[in-house]
């Protein structure tokens, strides 16, 4: 009797979860296709997505822990109130976060042997991360948030994840050939850029609704593009580093 009663739900959350997850699996199938010189093993790509998802968990428990704190010394309406929270306490949670189990996951790892490999890498654990964000939030505000972030917030985090992921070569590159400091300026730039692209992204989308602020449609359109600039410049130049 409880199966046939909760059936109808449970086929409406099969639905909205699909309606999370594909957009994300279709990014990252875009992305493999372009990866030219030597493809990287289902396993691998799997641990990543993995490590993207447990990224998402740990960027949860970080910002419960610092949003607590940043009520207490600046008002929720107040523009440094905003800042701080986008900019420091999402971002550097989030991309922060990523860039942790993109590094532990994958640096020292036989596959990351071309260039392009890093742009996958990066883009992976962040839809690893969006996918299981978009999850929750689909479930709990329904399908009309998953077109909604559909168009926005998964692509959002794959473009952070491209930035991410295209420093993050260049780091791999300088640490092969012994200069590790530029390879250490890289690494940072590999988290500081995404941060900040995504402190801007979560505060122009709070400015103002999007028919009242077309500033937002207009810096997601430049992020998107740029990102998709930068993956097929890469997979087109893509070179062995080993």
């Amino acid at each position: 009797m409880f199966y046939y009663l909760l059936t109808p739900i449970m086929r409406f959350n099969i639905v909205l979860i699909l309606s999370a997850v594909l957009p994300a699996v279709f990014m990252m199938a875009r992305v493999y296709r372009l990866d030219r010189l030597e493809k990287e093993s289902g396993r691998f790509l799997w641990n990543l997505v993995k490590a993207g998802i447990l990224s998402s968990l740990i960027a949860m428990v970080s910002e419960k822990i610092f949003f607590s704190v940043l009520g207490t010394f600046f008002s929720p309406s107040s523009t440094a109130y905003k800042i701080i929270l986008y900019f420091v306490i999402v971002g550097i949670s989030e991309e922060g976060a990523k860039y942790y189990m993109l590094k532990k996951n994958s640096w020292f790892s036989p596959e990351f042997d071309c260039f392009y490999d890093g742009v996958l890498y990066g883009v992976f654990v962040a839809l690893g991360f969006a996918l299981w964000e978009n999850i929750s939030y689909v479930l709990n505000f329904g399908f009309a948030t998953a077109v909604v972030r559909a168009l926005t917030a998964i692509p959002g985090h794959a473009s952070f994840g491209v930035f991410m992921g295209v420093f993050y070569a260049a780091a791999k590159l300088y640490h092969i050939y012994g200069d590790e400091m530029s390879s250490q300026r890289f690494r940072i730039l590999s988290v500081l850029i995404p941060v900040l692209l995504h402190g801007a992204y979560d505060y122009i989308a709070t400015m103002e609704t999007v028919t009242e602020n077309p500033l937002f449609i207009i810096f997601i359109a430049i992020l998107f593009i740029s990102a998709n600039i930068v993956v097929s410049r890469v997979s087109r130049n893509d070179r062995y580093m080993v």
